[in-house]
């Protein structure tokens, strides 16, 4: 054997002795990549995904969705409107620097303040106030029923990292604006970020200094963004990475078969759906008018898509159709509400569009991810010939997420596909986001309003919603929210996703309805 051989094989062994029993890497392999990880610059989920492996929140759900603590010990509503949290002592940033309440009031008021694009978490909250170094204080805008699962995704900064680091204010995502905290990180969760390269590889360290104790064995995680289908498949099947969240529909009954590959399946809590520009006066390529704006218009499109065809053609069951914004398992589902509002019927379409004053048709951009969801693009090419067939003359447009994403929030498109998965799994969660009109401050409301619908009575049901705590009233409410917006079309609910996640057989982990792969509950044997 050559000396430098053997003396290679001498250190690998000791390198081994010397990791901790059983440690291993974890390689993940996904469509697209993260967009930022500045905690409070993007809502995007495989973004937040991995962000919550390096900071973390005051509370936390565990394996049930349920909240527990997190970087709180103990949570007390003084009064109805001020909730008080006990800091967990002890807990240091990945710096080093000790954890304290002006890390909290900071970044709560970092996440509110535009143009921070993580409102949504922080929405029922007026003010966070120090009480102490291990104390806060939320001043809530009034009662809220949600409030804690709001703050499940509200990350925890160190606040002297950012002052000296220029990231004061939360990345503009969608002005393409950069800044130090967007590619770098100080958090005080399980991983530590190494390093990311974008489109090409994260890398992500365990934190040893962390003040729990995962319940696997991974002490690394890196992620491979593979856009391609074909090259994502054979990265799992030969054994380059260990887990792929979004399999390829056409390879996922192959993977069943393959003895070295398991694949488990969960509907997620995400709904595809597609929006219209309601708002603008023009639509672009139609002179003078938005079509979009008329509720038969909205129909037609609507009674144009075939989706039973797209669920069996090119979903492959990895859909299920739906009629509402919202999965079964949000808060304020209902069967009567996830029923299709109007049939697939192309010649009622044809007369719809007629009645509109558009016997012709029109033409239309639909713009869409080709990275994101489960066959995002090839529903998209199904739709667009749909909705030619009907006599609009559409012309599609994909890009990766992290195109498309800033694109739709600049208000650039005409219709658009997003899909939306509810963090709190309470309906408030979509409606605010989603259907409230647009905050002309930039405030939570309307943040992914991205056709900018608007209803007055439709806005003060979801300001309603937000502090009522009559349980049963407020599903009423949220009942009522939706169905006005089923009934004006003002959305295109396609289906609610089915995500199955494949992984080579030696790898234990629990799928998660947010989609979120959890390294701390992972075992690789």
């Amino acid at each position: 054997m050559h000396p430098i051989t053997k003396l290679s094989l001498i250190a690998a062994a000791t390198l081994a002795l010397l990791q901790p029993v059983g440690a291993a890497t974890l390689r993940i392999g996904g469509a697209n990549d993260i967009l930022t990880f500045d905690p409070h610059g993007q809502n995007h989920q495989t973004t937040l995904a991995y962000q919550q492996m390096v900071y973390e929140t005051l509370v936390r759900y565990n394996e049930k969705f349920e909240v527990e603590p997190g970087l709180a010990t103990k949570w007390t509503f003084v009064t109805p409107t001020q909730l008080r949290f006990e800091l967990r002592q002890g807990v240091k940033f990945h710096d080093g620097a000790p954890f304290t309440a002006d890390d909290v009031v900071f970044s709560i008021t970092r996440a509110m303040t535009p143009p921070s694009n993580m409102g949504a978490y922080v929405q029922s909250v007026k003010e966070a106030k120090k009480v102490d170094e291990h104390t806060v204080d939320l001043i809530l805008k009034g009662p809220s029923p949600v409030v804690l699962r709001e703050l499940t995704g509200s990350y925890i900064m160190n606040k002297a990292w950012a002052e000296k680091n220029n990231s004061v204010k939360a990345q503009d995502y969608k002005a393409k604006d950069e800044n130090y905290a967007s590619r770098n990180a100080n958090g005080t969760g399980p991983f530590i970020l190494v390093g990311w390269q974008p489109d090409t590889k994260l890398t992500l360290k365990k934190n040893d200094a962390w003040w729990d104790k995962p319940k696997g064995n991974i002490d690394e995680v890196v992620f491979t963004p593979i856009k391609s289908a074909a090259t994502r498949s054979a990265a799992l099947i030969s054994g380059q990475v260990d887990l792929v969240q979004d399999p390829p529909v056409q390879d996922i009954e192959r993977m069943r078969r393959d003895p070295n590959l398991k694949v488990l399946d969960g509907l997620e809590n995400r709904t595809i759906f597609l929006g219209f520009d309601q708002f603008r006066d023009e639509l672009p390529g139609v002179k003078g008018k938005n079509p979009l704006k008329d509720k038969r218009v909205r129909q037609a499109l609507y009674q144009a898509v075939d989706i039973a065809a797209i669920e069996r053609n090119v979903m492959r069951g990895l859909g299920k159709p739906t009629g509402t914004m919202i999965a079964p398992m949000v808060n304020g589902w209902t069967q009567q509400l996830a029923t299709r509002a109007s049939k697939f019927d192309v010649e009622a379409a044809k007369k719809l569009l007629a009645d509109a004053g558009y016997p012709d048709g029109f033409e239309l951009t639909l713009d869409c991810p080709n990275d994101r969801y489960v066959n995002d693009e090839a529903i998209c090419q199904a739709v667009t010939a749909m909705w030619t067939k009907a006599g609009i003359k559409t012309k599609l447009q994909t890009n990766p997420m992290s195109i498309h994403s800033a694109k739709i929030q600049r208000f650039e498109v005409s219709a658009y596909m997003l899909g939306w998965g509810v963090a709190t799994f309470d309906a408030l969660y979509t409606l605010d986001s989603l259907i409230h009109t647009v905050d002309p401050k930039g405030g939570t409301s309307g943040n992914f309003n991205n056709g900018r619908m608007s209803n007055p009575k439709v806005d003060a049901l979801i300001d309603g919603i937000k502090v009522e705590m009559d349980a049963k009233k407020r599903d009423g409410m949220i009942h009522e929210a939706l169905q006005i917006v089923k009934d004006d079309y003002n959305y295109l609910p396609l289906h609610d996703q089915v995500r199955p996640w494949a992984m080579r057989k030696n790898v234990n982990t629990i799928h998660r309805a947010d989609d979120r792969p959890m390294p701390i509950w992972t075992t690789i044997k």
